[in-house]
């Protein structure tokens, strides 16, 4: 997810301080947390409902961003950087500007 995530910044010539939120997969709580750290990007910018719901499989990121949006955690022009991963080695990601 890391990698996934420095892909998305650098394709785009996105800046540490430049508004970007990361709706990841909620396969569990402590995977967020370590890529948040690990990437130094604060807990905030992950977008993530796993405490609620648990792990919701490929719903995940679709329940997160629409209850995200109802929040309005994120405004006109923000990133938001959709990740997925699954069993084996297939995972999937996209940046979209709202």
């Amino acid at each position: 997810m890391g990698s996934l995530i420095d892909r998305l910044k650098n394709r785009l010539d996105l800046k540490d301080d430049d508004r970007y939120f990361i709706i990841p997969h909620q396969a569990n709580s402590r995977i967020l947390e370590a890529v948040a750290r690990n990437k130094r990007i604060p807990q905030d910018r992950f977008i993530s409902n796993i405490a609620k719901y648990g792990n919701t499989s490929a719903a995940s990121i679709g329940l997160a961003l629409k209850e995200a949006w109802a929040e309005k955690r994120f405004t006109k022009g923000d990133y938001l950087f959709l990740i997925g991963f699954g069993g084996g080695l297939s995972w999937a990601a996209a940046a979209i500007r709202w």
